[in-house]
C-alpha cells in the first residue's frame, strides 16, 4: 500500500498536506524516513510511525451506534444531523456509511462500517435478516393481531409481508410489544400496526441477525464492534 493513501486515509490532510508532511522527515517506516509518498509498505508487517507515533491500518471498521431520535441514516444532508456527523473524525475518516436505515424519530441498534460486502450481506432481501424492535402501540395489542403478523400483513401498498414475530410483553390503552420481521420494508413496523388499525408511538431496534445492541451504550453513543460479535455477523446466514 502507498504511504501517502495511508495517512490520506487516517486523517492526516489532503495529498498536498501529506506531501508537505512527507517531506519534513517525522514519517518513518521502520525507523526510517520516508519522504517519497509513492512509497509502498505492508500493512502487515511493517511499522509506520509519525513522530514516534506508530500508525495503525486497518481497512474495515465497524461501529455499533445507539441511535438517538431526530437523528438521520444518512451520510450527509443538508438539512438533519446524520449518524455519521456523530461520530469522532477518527472514525469518520474511514468514511463509513449505515447499513440499512432507521427512521428518524427511531432509536437503537445501528451498524455503520465502511465494508460494502458485510453490508450487501446483511441487507440483500434474498438472506432474510431478522431485525428485532421494541415498540409502544397506542391501543390494545391483541392475540388476534399476533396471529395477523403470523400470517404476515397486507401494507397500504398492497403488500404482504413475510411472517413476522409478534409478542406482547404488556397490552393496555398503550401496549408494550416486541416484534420480529425478516425483511426492512420503508416504515414496514409502523406500516404493520396501521395495518391492523393501531399507531406506533415508541421504537427501539433491539437486534440485527446475531447482533444484539449493547444496552450499557446511551443514545448517542457507539463502540466498536467486539472480535466475537464481527464473526457472528460474518458467519451468520
Amino acid at each position: 500500500m502507498r504511504i501517502d493513501k495511508l495517512l490520506a486515509n487516517r486523517g492526516y490532510g489532503s495529498r498536498k498536506e501529506v506531501k508537505k508532511l512527507l517531506k519534513s522527515g517525522i514519517v518513518k517506516v521502520n525507523n526510517k524516513p520516508v519522504k517519497d509518498g509513492s512509497a509502498h509498505f505492508n500493512p502487515t508487517e511493517d511499522t509506520v510511525t509519525i513522530h514516534g507515533e506508530v500508525i495503525e491500518y486497518k481497512e474495515f471498521i465497524y461501529l455499533m451506534l445507539n441511535k438517538p431520535p431526530g437523528v438521520i441514516s444518512a451520510t450527509e444532508d443538508s438539512m438533519h444531523e446524520t449518524v455519521i456527523d456523530i461520530l469522532e473524525l477518527d472514525d469518520a475518516v474511514y468514511n463509513p456509511f449505515p447499513v440499512g436505515r432507521l427512521d428518524k424519530d427511531t432509536e437503537g441498534l445501528l451498524l455503520i462500517t465502511n465494508d460494502g460486502g458485510l453490508t450487501h450481506q446483511l441487507l440483500s432481501p434474498k438472506k432474510h435478516v431478522p431485525k428485532t424492535y421494541f415498540a409502544v402501540i397506542e391501543g390494545e395489542v391483541t392475540t388476534d393481531d399476533v396471529m395477523s403478523f403470523h400470517e404476515g400483513v397486507v401494507l397500504d401498498d398492497g403488500y404482504k409481508t413475510m411472517p413476522a414475530k409478534l409478542v406482547i410483553q404488556k397490552s393496555g390503552l398503550t401496549s408494550d410489544i416486541e416484534v420480529t420481521i425478516m425483511e426492512g420494508k420503508f416504515h414496514q413496523v409502523k406500516r404493520m400496526f396501521e395495518s391492523v388499525g393501531k399507531r406506533v408511538i415508541y421504537l427501539k431496534r433491539l437486534s440485527m441477525g446475531p447482533l444484539q445492541l449493547d444496552e450499557s451504550l446511551e443514545l448517542g453513543e457507539y463502540r466498536e464492534l467486539t472480535n466475537e460479535e464481527l464473526e457472528l455477523l460474518k458467519n451468520h446466514h
